[in-house]
């Protein structure tokens, strides 16, 4: 007994030497790294499509709205596999690997001519890219999703892994400054990727360019593996994503059965339930957690003998408040279609007057930047002034609702579309002085003009995005708080799915009968501000769902299905946000 008593201390005092805050260092500079390194390639990558390439605009745009798709959607199979099989240490490692390969193919298509197209200078009739040579540009591309994929998702879980200590009375207020920290890193490091990366790209080449983000992943890398005997490494577990389809395969299984009388024993609970029986919205997923035999079906401690073929309450109900979200979601599509309209604005900034001193010039693809600076400064005012004010004189302690918030952003989304549809209409006309015919000549236009269209979408992404992931969190259960941004990611990648095909749609009609298309490589003789009006009346058709959506969004918790000394103590399971 003294042995198994000594045996327990000796592990409770590795794993007091092990994790925290001495391991953030070697997290937080891993996910800055990597975002400084993927976020620089992404505003210039156009032009590096367009011009090394000798791709269209209308390609180039799709490439880059699939890559970004891919990434976004690799997030969550990273959550998956690090949650499921593989630990957050591994799938981040792997990651980091992966992007480090992906860039580093990436810098050689930049650094040896024989991996892409001869230049169309040296041609008279410009040649396309073998495939070959796209297949190893797209095979970078996939490295950095994956790696993306891996990173994003893990990080910030894998950082509060190392400080979650229960015993420890300062717990929250370690994990709390740990994720003030991470995003402000995350900050600065999107930041650093708009303005100093494409910087050097704009002024030192493709090569340096494209060089520098791969000198900073193997540092990123270094430094994660550097800290491996330091970090708390949990073990995976059972993931959500599995009890999702558990629940939809017995449901599917016992289709044909009916369902009991509302009792209680005739369900299989979890032992922390919170449900006496299944509420009734969505009854079918019910018979995914109906006691058909308890002799067969059930353990001796009550637990399902077999969760493929039977499934608690609370799995059943999980799901159910997840598919009662998905209408909510889906009106977030168009507004991340918005929001991913970069590589337009920025071939419109490469023609437009940049100059801000006799030296100095903003790059085009810095733009975005002007999107983040008014995000991060309206965070800032709503959290500290506008939030406190509500709650003193209009008795909002929470400031506006999550709804409110994510419509606001709808609308301003739908208006910094027209705002920039404005501007494109006032760039054509100063396209009068002659340069129709020369997509390269930079207009007597201050690029300026973008700014009002940036701010716009900052401040929509302010009072959606956030607004979005706070509502998940308070409509799902605690259990289901990492598919809140599991969501939210997924919801980034259908967009730009939507996004290249409407670029396909619009390309293909425009230019029929020999017409010159509205994405025209040469934007003089397109019509980007149709375009961006499209979308922009797409957001308001989306904005009229949204509230139709809101309208018919109720709550289903059903407060007898409920243990009623739970109700009475308002311990119920689901969280709410304290503040944006």
């Amino acid at each position: 007994m003294e042995d198994i008593v000594a045996e327990e201390k000796s592990i409770c005092s590795a794993k007091l030497r092990k994790g925290g805050f001495r391991t953030m260092p070697f997290i937080i500079v891993n996910e800055s790294f990597e975002k400084v390194a993927s976020y620089g390639l992404m505003p210039n990558m156009i032009f590096y499509l367009m011009e090394g390439y000798q791709m269209q605009v209308v390609s180039a745009t799709n490439i880059l709205f699939l890559w970004s798709a891919t990434s976004n959607t690799m997030a969550i199979f990273g959550a998956f596999l690090s949650d499921s099989y593989l630990g957050r240490f591994r799938v981040i490692s792997l990651g980091s690997i992966s992007s480090l390969l992906g860039m580093t193919i990436l810098w050689l298509t930049a650094m040896i001519p024989q991996l892409k197209p001869p230049s169309c200078e040296s041609q008279q009739v410009c040649e396309s890219a073998t495939a070959a040579q796209l297949a190893l540009l797209l095979s970078s591309f996939g490295l950095i999703s994956i790696g993306a994929g891996c990173i994003r998702p893990c990080s910030i879980a894998f950082g509060a892994d190392q400080l979650d200590n229960k015993e420890n009375p300062n717990n929250e207020r370690l994990l709390a400054s740990f994720f003030n920290w991470y995003y402000a890193s995350i900050g600065v490091s999107t930041v650093l990727a708009l303005t100093l990366i494409v910087y050097i790209q704009d002024n030192l080449g493709w090569t340096v360019g494209f060089g520098v983000p791969v000198i900073l992943m193997i540092i990123s890398t270094l430094i994660f593996l550097a800290g491996r005997s330091l970090y708390v490494k949990v073990k995976p577990s059972k993931s959500l994503f599995t009890g999702f389809v558990q629940v939809a395969v017995v449901a599917f299984k016992n289709r044909k059965l009916c369902l009991p009388q509302s009792n209680s024993y005739q369900y299989c609970h979890s032992h922390d339930s919170n449900f006496l029986v299944p509420t009734d919205n969505l009854r079918c997923l019910n018979k995914a957690c109906m006691i058909r035999d308890r002799e067969r079906d059930l353990n001796t401690d009550e637990s399902a003998s077999d969760s493929w073929s039977l499934c608690t309450v609370e799995q059943v109900e999980s799901l159910k408040a997840l598919l009662r979200v998905i209408p909510m979601w889906s009106t977030g599509i168009v507004m991340f279609l918005c929001l991913n309209q970069n590589s337009f604005s920025t071939l419109q900034a490469k023609t437009m007057d940049r100059q801000i001193t006799r030296n100095f010039e903003i790059p085009a693809g810095s733009f975005t930047v002007f999107m983040i600076v008014t995000l991060t400064i309206w965070v800032a005012f709503y959290d500290r002034i506008m939030a406190p004010l509500l709650a003193k004189y209009m008795g909002r302690p929470q400031g506006l609702s999550t709804k409110v918030r994510m419509g606001i952003g709808l609308l301003l989304a739908s208006a910094a579309l027209a705002v920039g549809a404005i501007t494109e209409a006032i760039r054509r006309i100063a396209i009068e002085e002659g340069f129709v015919d020369s997509p390269n000549a930079v207009i007597d236009m201050s690029a300026l003009w973008l700014v009002p269209q940036f701010a716009l979408l900052g401040l929509a992404e302010a009072f959606n995005a956030i607004g979005q992931i706070e509502f998940y969190y308070s409509q799902l259960p605690k259990s289901m708080s990492s598919i809140a941004v599991a969501i939210f990611t997924l919801g980034t990648a259908v967009a730009n799915l939507v996004g290249s095909l409407l670029v396909d749609i619009v390309n293909g009609i425009t230019s029929k009968n020999g017409n010159e298309s509205w994405l025209s490589s040469n934007l003089n003789k397109g019509h980007i501000d149709y375009y961006y009006g499209l979308i922009s009346f797409l957001g308001f058709i989306n904005f009229i769902y949204f509230c139709a959506c809101c309208r018919f969004y109720g709550h289903a918790e059903n407060e007898k299905t409920r243990c009623s000394e739970d109700i009475h103590n308002g311990q119920f399971d689901y969280s709410e946000l304290p503040s944006s």
